[in-house]
């Protein structure tokens, strides 16, 4: 699968909105762990691996181009780090993490019923 370009077709949208390529492009396996992880600390590709522990070199490889080109992470001398534009979708994405947190407890009353 290549990368979601905004205005081209993406999985979920014909015409290639920018909210739908990017989803694409966050729902892909480890797209969000890698983002999530690198805003703690640049990482080399064997950090990433341990951290992202069940990721395989291949997926982590491909995560990191495809990220590369959207313009969301770089290499840098200490590893891997977020764009300037990686760190501001992090803090987007940030509230929602606390937001999915608050949803999931709707999950757990309803085990507790």
């Amino acid at each position: 699968m290549d990368l979601p370009i905004p205005g081209q077709p993406v999985r979920g949208s014909k015409s290639g909105q920018p909210i739908m390529a990017l989803f694409d492009l966050l729902g892909r396996s480890w797209a969000m762990g890698i983002i999530w992880n690198l805003h703690q600390r640049p990482c080399t590709f064997r950090e990433l691996q341990q951290i992202c522990e069940s990721i395989s070199p291949t997926t982590l490889n491909k995560r990191l181009k495809e990220l590369k080109q959207a313009f969301l992470i770089e290499r840098s001398l200490e590893g891997y780090t977020l764009t300037s534009q990686g760190e501001e979708l992090f803090l987007l994405l940030q509230p929602l993490g606390k937001w999915s947190r608050k949803w999931a407890e709707n999950f757990k009353e309803k085990e507790d019923e």
